[in-house]
């Protein structure tokens, strides 16, 4: 046997003998510090912070709670702080727990500190309860409320956006109430689509109507095995939000406010010079038509003498508005020869002011419980108008409250409610009210918005000017109330858990539209209306819809462990159900321009109201099973029974099962890397197969429709006509996800990786049916007709360290994600594969790549006529009277230099399309495809001294993009002579003196731009991939001592942007264009055909304030009086002079074990009467007996040997616990990387009345 040095005392006994005396100080100094709080004197703390073996921690950081006081530990793991005598130092570093330490007048205090597991043991939110994050063998990704803090957006879809690996929002516009879809894993059924399902807390909600500030966790369940729970309402994923709860303790307030000014990302740079617009006007006509306009669309008259006349004023900088005499253009109209006018400029404010104000109040004791919330959220609009402004406003309240009855069973309510007003002033012209399309089609930069008379001009009252001067307007008004009930029972040591709740929703969306023609003038002293000219009413018309939802769900949990076998099982039941009413009613002929009640509008010429209904149920039984063994063998099984009244009768039933496992490597005895270094490594895979039941509540079944049809006998006769047919065997579309993925972790949790693979297969998507002979009579009936599989990956990874820095500890934090798919169409019913001319709209096709874009190649422009005469040979030689009939690049399709030249890929002479299928495609082949690849993002964050920073980028990798038809903002004037002209085109076009612009000559209507995408060609497809600086904060927490005085617990204050700056390589051609969410073609409220015509995303720099009141009763008790209570000061040194007296026998009875050690050459590690478990004080032993036999062997071999108590219990009893105890010291000794080939187990159980040693291992050095 080697010879040992003992001498040195356990740490476990020093660490029980400062417990008895921290327990000693916990009774004494309280019962004569309350009330006090003031006056506590300084002391000079030193100590050492070690970690769990026993090596310095460097750099840690060591904090005085609740403040910004605190310094770092230097290369040997110390440190020393002046603080308050009455403080608690909070020793904190990147891979460690966290420990919280109180001062009570000492000089020193050492730590230390164990390996943080936290990455690990951290607990997710999954459907119907939690899971530890490291026994999870799903898809899960969760982010928290730090997402969320401080950011100014109105709604939590705009905060998410890139946040989540494969979480993808694709927003159109930046309207404040803007929102989109929640997509998971790409694209969904090409039949009756999907999205992923959003719960609130448990029951289905909509995220816009929600406070952002109220959330403390989302988590975002991707594959079938973490959706399977929710059957048929999550086959493409499901995003959970978790609200807030109280945090034990008395009362805390908490405000939070927002001061933002916003501005458009992309504010399009156009051509506002009159007469250079002008001039490329007639340019663009004429190189089209070959002949003179005689007008500038609707709302000006045009001649080349006028266009002379302006020509000569511009040069001479004679600009007027005139009344004609008849010479230029019609007599008595206004004459313009204006400098010019800016739309846009004239349309947006310089910017604009938004607000939030959150306020929310909080506590918790034994019993109750309760988490109280306000927000107001105020957007004072982007229009620049004080007679029509825009605005939106939002306000939320939740109160959430709970009551533990007994403490077997609790309480609880959650209720939310909401009010926004969306008030949007539109134009009454045409484009259907956009603004946007309005201004391409008559915003003249040579004509004013404003006359010399105070009259609004042609141009102008149908452009902006209906919008800043006029009536027309629409409010969306949007309602909610929500309560949810229930009641929690625990019983078996919370092993069994009842849990019921109940929700009832109503909620109210209306639309209020008021069209007011404005007046206008084209002649001096006339003035005219739109209502005139075009005929256009005065109106009102009000949409109302009615949403009552109620749901239920009642389950049963229960979890147990047997040794290391561990247990859990959930079966319940959810039932939904909800009724949707609308009611929509027109009236025109207004009393006065001013009404707003429908019922003041006379209905001269029309009159209308209809209505909706419909109503849909849902209800499902679950299950899930969770198995692990010793965390390290996981598996889970899922099912669900799903009925839906949405399908037909013989097909509302159907079950969806899914399974998955985990194997957590690094758990294996035999993986002896130390855990510092690989910390967790987990390989996983799930499979499952879920319906989708996102589908029209009538879809399935055949509907009549009444219509008015002609007046007969002074009556309208209503009429129906035959309802479409629908096949027998409908059934549930099906989305099957197989995934693999693994989870990694390094240097003690600093690094994490995390990664997934799938793939998922829809399967009898409810699509068009095979093509009918003609005496069919009808049109194919739809069916479950087509397949597709989607195919994925999403990484993340992470790195969160701590450095020290000038004295103080600098933490950071790196994070990143990259996510891909695609989607191909396996079945669909196009034997023929036939194409569609439009790009973005091609007919799916088996062996489709869902977003492929055909166009045609070209490699650049007609340089010479040489080259035309060539290829307009080919086509006479061909037959074809032209080389390119399909595209009018001038109206008589005659092609001159600076066209584009197409190249004729099939060889036959001519551009064609062939006969427009995938297999004959004539000159067309996949030019690029519009679905975003490679979604990424990454950021950092950054804390130091009450300091903090972070910025968060996303973007996209790759994308394709063909501006549409009508993408004026693009296309200018190529698109309509009369649109505006962006000003990058100028000196950017093909001249002969300019043969190598990027643009073609200057024409208009220009069939490869003006039918955008029927055209689409590899010139001018554009690369739309970008990367955005998403959000950047930087802020404050000032010093304790000073917020203190005021009462305040914490007070920060920081600077926050959003959108500030993105980068794509478009903008290398132009920025009027935000490739975010102005490439998509449709506006949220507005839907114009047209890139651009949207509302534009903002960008924004706000200041901000965030005040914790803290704990009322302390604040308002720092000034109280103490109150003594004689017993109660009695009962506690009696109670002291108890701990004293544990703590004198403690010291006895280590002294003489030290003495056992020195004498015996082992150590004994205790157990508790009747126990294996090793308790943590022993954990500590163990590590230091490993500690310091290593530091003199570190090939050191054990004699493990077990000694039980003589005194109770049977001999069989003693030998099986004997032997627990000394298999559960060697597991642990393993985790703390001792050699499994070092242990040499002694079977024989020994028996001790000596109360000493009874009840202990002994580990014996060989």
């Amino acid at each position: 046997m080697n010879n040992t040095n003992f001498n040195h005392k356990p740490s476990f006994m020093k660490s029980k003998i400062n417990l008895l005396l921290l327990a000693l100080m916990l009774l004494v100094i309280p019962a004569f510090g309350q009330g006090s709080g003031q006056g506590a004197g300084k002391v000079t703390v030193s100590g050492r912070v070690l970690d769990d073996q026993g090596q310095p921690v460097i750099g840690a950081g060591v904090m005085v709670e609740g403040t910004t006081l605190g310094t770092a530990t230097d290369m040997d793991g110390r440190y020393t702080i002046t603080v308050p005598s009455n403080a608690t130092l909070t020793i904190q570093s990147i891979g460690f727990k966290t420990e919280s330490i109180p001062v009570r007048g000492r000089a020193r205090i050492d730590a230390t500190l164990s390996s943080d597991q936290e990455m690990l043991n951290e607990i997710v939110v999954v459907g119907y309860g939690t899971q530890k994050k490291a026994n999870l063998t799903g898809a899960v990704d969760q982010v928290g409320e730090d997402t969320f803090e401080g950011r100014p957006n109105a709604n939590l879809a705009q905060m998410l956006q890139g946040r989540v690996a494969n979480l993808n929002l694709k927003f159109t516009d930046g309207r404040p109430n803007s929102s989109p879809s929640f997509n998971i894993r790409g694209r969904t059924s090409i039949g009756q689509g999907g999205s992923a399902l959003v719960l609130i807390d448990g029951v289905e909600g909509n995220a816009s109507l929600l406070n952002p500030n109220d959330i403390e966790s989302v988590s975002v369940l991707k594959d079938a095995a973490s959706s399977a729970i929710y059957g048929s309402r999550a086959p493409y994923g499901v995003v959970l939000i978790t609200t807030k709860n109280a945090k034990k303790g008395t009362a805390t307030v908490n405000y939070q406010s927002n001061f933002s000014f916003e501005t458009p990302t992309a504010m399009p740079d156009v051509v506002s010079d009159g007469y250079t617009w002008a001039e490329h006007f007639y340019k663009s006509w004429y190189n089209y038509k070959g002949s003179n306009p005689t007008a500038i669309n609707k709302t000006m008259e045009f001649t080349t003498a006028w266009l002379e006349e302006y020509r000569q004023r511009a040069e001479s900088g004679n600009y007027e508005t005139l009344v004609s005499d008849g010479s230029l253009i019609t007599s008595g109209r206004w004459l313009y020869f204006h400098k010019g006018t800016d739309y846009y400029d004239a349309l947006y404010k310089d910017f604009t002011f938004s607000q939030t104000h959150n306020l929310s109040i909080s506590g918790a004791d034994d019993k109750f419980d309760y988490y109280v919330s306000a927000r107001i959220y105020d957007n004072n609009g982007l229009f620049d108008s004080t007679v029509n402004p825009d605005s939106y406003k939002m306000y939320n309240g939740r109160v959430k409250a709970g009551y533990q009855v007994t403490p077997w069973f609790r309480i609880y309510s959650n209720t939310d409610i909401s009010y926004s007003k969306y008030v949007m002033p539109e134009t009454q012209s045409e484009g259907g009210g956009n603004i946007w399309r309005n201004i391409a089609d008559e915003g003249h930069p040579c004509s004013p918005i404003i006359n010399p008379d105070g009259t609004l001009s042609y141009s102008g009252v149908y452009s902006v000017g209906d919008i800043l001067y006029g009536g027309s307007n629409r409010t969306y008004t949007n309602r909610q109330a929500q309560n949810t009930v229930g009641a929690k029972a625990t019983f078996f040591e919370n092993r069994l858990r009842l849990n019921a709740d109940f929700t009832y929703r109503v909620r109210t969306y209306d639309t209020h539209v008021h069209r007011l023609p404005s007046p206008f003038s084209r002649y001096e002293g006339k003035i005219e209306s739109l209502a005139e000219i075009k005929g256009l009413a005065d109106y009102i018309s009000e949409t109302l819809r009615t949403y009552d939802y109620l749901a239920t769900n009642e389950y049963i949990e229960y979890e147990d462990t047997w040794g290391k076998h561990n247990f859990k099982a959930l079966v319940g039941y959810n039932y939904e159900q909800q009724v949707y009413k609308n009611t929509y009613a027109y009236n025109d002929g207004l009393l006065s321009p001013n009404v707003d009640n429908i019922n003041l509008a006379l209905g001269l010429d029309n009159k209308n109201i209809t209505g909706d209904y419909s109503k849909w149920r849902t209800a499902g039984a679950f299950f899930r099973f969770n198995y692990n063994y010793a965390e390290r063998y996981l598996l889970e099984v899922n099912g669900r029974y799903d009925g839906s009244s949405k399908f037909p009768a013989r097909q509302r039933w159907a079950f969806f099962p899914s399974v998955s496992a985990g194997w957590r490597i690094s758990e294996e005895p035999w993986f002896n890397v130390d855990k510092r270094w690989i910390s967790n490594i987990k390989i996983r895979g799930s499979y499952g197969s879920l319906g989708n039941s996102n589908v029209g509540v009538y879809k399935y079944d055949e509907t009549f429709e009444f219509e008015n049809g002609r007046i007969i006998n002074g009556q309208k006769v209503r009429y129906t006509s035959a309802p479409s047919p629908i096949p027998e065997s409908l059934t549930w579309e099906t989305a099957q996800t197989l995934d693999g993925g693994v989870d990694l972790s390094f240097f003690s949790g600093r690094l994490n990786f995390t990664g997934d693979i799938y793939r998922r297969k829809t399967l009898n998507m409810y699509t068009v049916g095979p093509t009918l002979p003609d005496v069919y009579g009808a049109s194919s009936p739809k069916g479950n007709y087509a397949e597709m599989t989607t195919r994925g990956f999403e990484l993340s990874l992470s790195w969160e360290d701590a450095v020290k820095l000038g004295g103080k500890p600098f933490t950071y934090g790196l994070h990143a994600t990259l996510a891909d798919y695609y989607s191909i169409i396996d079945k669909y019913n196009n034997a023929l594969k036939s194409l569609n001319n439009n790009a973005y709209m091609t007919n799916y096709y088996e062996g489709m790549t869902l977003g492929e874009m055909w166009g045609f190649v070209s490699n650049g422009l007609y340089q010479t006529q040489a080259q035309i005469d060539a290829d307009e040979a080919a086509a006479k030689a061909a037959g074809q009277e032209h080389f390119n009939s399909l595209m009018q690049q001038t109206e008589s399709y005659t092609l001159y230099p600076g066209d584009i030249k197409f190249e004729d890929l099939n060889g036959n002479g001519y551009i064609d399309r062939g006969s427009n299928t995938a297999d004959d495609s004539g000159d067309r082949v996949i030019i690029g495809n519009s679905e975003p690849r490679y979604i990424y993002s990454f950021g950092v964050d950054l804390g130091w001294n009450g300091f903090f920073a972070n910025a968060f980028f996303q973007g996209v990798g790759k994308q394709d993009w063909y501006p549409d038809n009508e993408s004026s903002s693009f296309w200018g004037m190529y698109n309509r002579p009369y649109n505006q002209m962006p000003s990058w085109h100028l000196n950017n076009y093909w001249t002969e003196e300019n043969p190598n612009a990027y643009l073609p000559r200057y024409t208009g209507y220009f069939a490869p731009f003006y039918k955008g995408r029927t055209n689409a060609n590899t010139l001018y497809l554009q690369d739309a991939s970008y990367i955005r600086l998403k959000s950047v904060q930087f802020g404050y927490t000032l010093p304790e001592k000073l917020t203190r005085k005021a009462g305040f617990q914490k007070v920060s204050i920081f600077l926050a942007g959003e959108n500030l700056w993105t980068w794509s390589p478009v903008y290398k051609h132009t920025r009027d264009v935000d490739v975010t969410a102005n490439i998509y073609g449709t506006d949220s409220v507005l839907s114009t055909t047209g890139d651009g015509y949207n509302f534009p995303t903002m960008k924004s720099l706000s200041i901000g304030l965030k005040m914790t009141l803290g704990h009322i009763s302390e604040t308002l008790g720092r000034a109280a009086k103490p109150a003594y209570d004689a017993a109660a000061i009695a009962a506690l040194m009696a109670k002291a002079e108890k701990a004293a007296e544990d703590a004198k026998a403690a010291e006895e009875k280590y002294e003489k074990l030290v003495k056992v050690e020195r004498e015996n050459a082992f150590y004994p590690v205790f157990f508790e009467l009747n126990s294996s478990e090793l308790t943590d004080l022993e954990k500590v032993h163990v590590r230091d007996i490993v500690r310091r036999v290593n530091a003199e062997d570190s090939g050191a071999k054990f004699s493990i040997r077990g000694k039980a108590d003589a005194g109770t219990g049977t001999a069989a009893r003693n030998a099986e616990l004997s032997k627990q105890r000394v298999e559960n010291v060697i597991s642990y000794m393993k985790e703390l990387g001792v050699d499994p080939d070092c242990f040499t187990v002694d079977t024989g159980v020994g028996f001790d009345t000596d109360s000493e040693l009874d009840r202990c291992v002994i580990i014996e050095k060989l």
